[in-house]
């Protein structure tokens, strides 16, 4: 069996185009040593040759089963070490790495298809290659839950995020007896391209990076593993350094959607709790694909003096962004560093904006570029991460009525409209759909509890609710508090009050 695997995994690199024909008995060879096999017999073969060929859409279709195939029988000879989830991504990974071609190859075509085709033409092909190489796992994706909800604000993006596995209690254990290494110092690092990984860090051998010049500066360019919208991606200073909203930061993400116009690109903020997950390393995320913020109209036009060459206003969203546009980077570069120096040191009692308190800074901006045309346009989100004792985890930042259903910290991603919600909200909203179907007790468990203010308060809007339309009012519902979560990130409300502080602000600018 293993002879035929290693025969259908090769017929999947070339039906996808990872393999190229003159390598096909170079990558057999390869998959060969790595299951520890001398030979293909003859029978085996012919007895390949006369399947139906192999398409681009069957191959996705069946890469999942070749692989787990290969994995029962590398564990029960003894080639795999466990046969768990974090063992078998580690050496699922090692496979696909042996059909992946050199970093220097795909960087050159890459290049080619940008020079000679267009920027669209090259991100077509290195996002294909992410998916077909399984960096991007398609089928653990395609179980995350998504969908839509209109609220007054736009169509917000909800999705319940199913695809990064579970780590069993056995590799959990072993990661923390593993050696702790610096190499590489984080997963945005370089130096993941092609490494091997270990327990406590993810295999990369099917990874591939391509370098980005923005702002003078090196970068790299990717795409997440885990795409949360289209062509997720992520793109990372070349050195180790820390997250910094600064000037400059301004100018690296115009350039970069210079360069790739089809795409748009955002950082997260540089601050803990407002800022992502990742502050240690200094990143941007990008994508095709257009958010309910990118959609929402100026409320409020905006003049600022100096610059009525650049076109600006609040725009019409729960968190407080405003948006400036024009022809010339420069101008946009000049006015977001003025907006985000102003704001750094801004502080507003009466709107409970407080610059600093004991040392510590609480203001920053999460940036966002985009294309319209022959126009740029940043949308600068302003971040304040004050806490208190009513609210330890952030005045800005979601309630603790909300905790039930979003507790995480509010990054880019959020920011631009699309929820990122936990995958034990799976289980959680089956249970209480049930509940709510059968007449249950919603206090009578633990879980049910955590819920039950938040349903007791949306039953009254629905006269009957059954099966066939319970998860439709809960994906509604959970919409809602989403819209809600945003309302509580956002610095100024969107009442007259909170215009007026808003206002105050701009006139300091």
């Amino acid at each position: 069996m293993i002879q035929e695997n290693i025969l259908d995994l090769v017929d999947y690199g070339l039906a996808t185009g990872l393999v190229e024909p003159a390598d096909k008995a170079y990558t057999i060879n390869r998959l060969l040593e790595l299951f520890e096999v001398d030979d293909i017999e003859d029978a085996v073969f012919e007895a390949q040759g006369k399947k139906p060929a192999m398409t681009q859409e069957r191959a996705e279709s069946v890469l999942e089963g070749i692989l787990e195939e290969m994995m029962s029988y590398a564990y029960k000879n003894g080639i795999m070490k466990e046969n768990s989830i974090v063992y078998k991504d580690l050496f699922d990974t090692k496979i696909m790495g042996c059909l992946v071609a050199r970093p220097s190859e795909i960087r050159a075509k890459f290049q080619n298809l940008y020079e000679n085709v267009s920027p669209q033409a090259a991100t077509d092909y290195f996002y294909k290659l992410s998916c077909d190489s399984n960096y991007i796992r398609r089928q653990r994706i395609q179980k995350d839950q998504k969908w839509t909800t209109d609220t007054e604000y736009g169509t917000l993006d909800v999705t319940i995020n199913l695809s990064k596995p579970e780590k069993d209690p056995k590799a959990i254990a072993a990661a923390k007896n593993a050696r702790q290494s610096a190499y590489p110092k984080c997963q945005l690092c370089k130096e993941n391209e092609g490494y091997a990984g270990r327990v406590n860090h993810p295999a990369r051998q099917n990874h591939r990076i391509i370098p980005v010049t923005i702002n003078n500066s090196e970068w790299f360019f990717q795409y997440s593993p885990y795409v949360y919208y289209n062509e997720h991606c992520i793109v990372f200073n070349s050195r180790h350094t820390p997250m910094k909203i600064e000037r400059a930061t301004f100018g690296k993400l115009l350039d970069f959607v210079t360069q790739f116009p089809h795409y748009f690109v955002g950082s997260n903020a540089d601050l803990p709790i407002v800022g992502g997950s990742i502050l240690s390393h200094d990143h941007f995320q990008g994508g095709h694909y257009t958010f309910a913020m990118a959609k929402a109209p100026i409320e409020k036009e905006l003049s600022f003096e100096g610059f009525s060459d650049v076109k600006a206003g609040i725009v019409k969203w729960p968190m407080s962004v405003i948006r400036i546009s024009g022809p010339d980077k420069e101008r946009l570069i000049e006015l977001a560093d003025k907006i985000l120096v102003t704001w750094r040191g801004y502080t507003d009692e009466a709107a409970f904006v407080f610059a600093e308190t004991d040392g510590e800074p609480h203001n920053t901006i999460t940036p966002i570029a985009r294309r319209r045309g022959e126009d740029f346009e940043l949308d600068l989100v302003l971040r304040n991460n004050i806490t208190t004792e009513e609210h330890p985890l952030g005045v800005y930042h979601p309630h603790a009525n909300l905790h039930h259903i979003k507790k995480e910290n509010i990054g880019l991603i959020e920011v631009m409209g699309l929820a990122v919600l936990p995958a034990r909200l799976k289980e959680e909203m089956a249970e209480l759909a049930d509940a709510l179907v059968l007449g249950k007790d919603l206090h009578s468990t633990q879980t049910l509890s955590s819920h039950a203010d938040w349903a007791e308060g949306f039953l009254p809007k629905y006269p009957s609710i059954n099966k066939d339309n319970v998860m439709d009012i809960l994906h509604d519902e959970i919409g809602i508090v989403f819209k809600d979560v945003l309302e509580d990130a956002g610095v100024y409300k969107c009442t007259d009050e909170g215009r007026t502080a808003f206002l105050r602000f701009i006139e300091a600018v």
